[in-house]
């Protein structure tokens, strides 16, 4: 076997185990939305908390990224 063989099947064996870790946590995420929506109801509570409290801009950032991620994984998972 020659060594560019066995680097791209060692590239492939990653690639493969990291989209079987990405669909589990996806799975799990769609459990987490579609049973009681609890993580965006969380987040927004979180981020009220924020705002009536002097809270860096990094916080309001990081809430908004996963509001966004939120949003993004619900349409990603409505549309499968």
């Amino acid at each position: 076997m020659s060594a560019l063989r066995v680097e791209r099947e060692a590239k492939e064996g990653v690639i493969e185990l990291l989209h079987k870790e990405a669909m589990k946590w996806m799975d799990i995420f769609a459990l987490t939305l579609n049973e009681n929506q609890e993580l965006p109801r969380l987040l927004a509570r979180a981020k009220a908390m924020a705002d009536i409290y002097s809270t860096p801009n990094e916080v309001h950032s990081l809430f908004n990224y996963c509001q966004h991620m939120v949003k993004l994984m619900t349409h990603i998972i409505k549309n499968r």
